[in-house]
C-alpha cells in the first residue's frame, strides 16, 4: 500500500513537472527560438538525407533524427525503407543540453516534416523518459498534404516552410547530424 501511494504521488509531481503543452506551432518555435535568454532546445528530428532534399532552418540548435532510415532493410507494407528509433536518442539530446549548460527540465522543441511521424512521437518519448517539458512542431517542417484537388499530396497548408518562416535548401554543417564527426 505504501510503495503504491508513492507511485502514485511520484506519477504526479511527474505530470506537474510538465509544465507547457506538448503541441507548439511553427510561429511561436521560431518566436522562442529567437529570444536571447530562452533556455530552450530546438530539434530536427529528420534523417539529415531528408533534410537534404526539402530543407533545412538555421532557427533549429541541431539535428538529431529520431528515427534513422535502414537502407538494408525493405519495408514492404509502407513501399519504402525500414526506419528504426536511434538508439542514441536520448543520449544525444542530452549532450546537447550539457553542452549549454541546461538541465532535464529544459524546453526541448522537436520538429520533423509533418509533426506526426517523428515529432510528436519525439516528444512523447523524451516526456517518458526524463525530459517533462518537450515539445513539437505542429504541422512539422512542411505541412500536412493536400487531400484532394489538382495539387493533392502537395505541402501547400501549413507548416514552417508555408508560414513564412526562414528556411533553406542547403543545411547547415556544423548543425547537421553527421555520423563522419563524434
Amino acid at each position: 500500500m505504501k510503495s503504491s501511494l508513492i507511485a502514485l504521488f511520484l506519477s504526479m509531481l511527474a505530470f506537474a513537472a510538465q509544465a507547457v503543452e506538448l503541441e507548439v506551432t511553427p510561429q511561436d518555435a521560431y518566436a522562442r527560438a529567437q529570444q536571447e535568454d530562452a533556455k530552450i532546445l530546438f530539434v530536427d528530428v529528420r534523417d539529415p538525407v531528408e533534410i537534404m532534399f526539402v530543407g533545412f532552418t538555421d532557427a533549429v540548435d541541431t539535428n538529431i533524427p529520431y528515427l534513422l532510415v535502414d537502407r538494408d532493410a525493405w519495408n514492404d507494407e509502407r513501399g519504402a525503407f525500414q526506419t528504426n528509433r536511434n538508439p542514441k536518442f536520448l543520449e544525444q539530446i542530452q549532450a546537447e543540453l550539457d553542452k549549454r549548460g541546461l538541465g532535464a527540465d529544459t524546453e526541448i522543441i522537436t520538429m520533423c516534416r509533418s509533426g506526426s511521424e517523428r515529432g510528436k512521437p519525439s516528444a512523447d518519448f523524451l516526456r517518458e523518459n526524463g525530459f517533462p517539458n518537450a515539445r513539437y512542431v505542429v504541422d512539422g517542417f512542411q505541412g500536412a498534404a493536400i487531400k484532394e484537388g489538382p495539387q493533392a499530396g502537395f505541402r501547400l497548408q501549413n507548416g514552417w516552410q508555408n508560414a513564412g518562416l526562414p528556411w533553406s535548401p542547403k543545411m547547415n554543417p556544423e548543425k547537421i547530424y553527421r555520423t563522419d564527426r563524434k
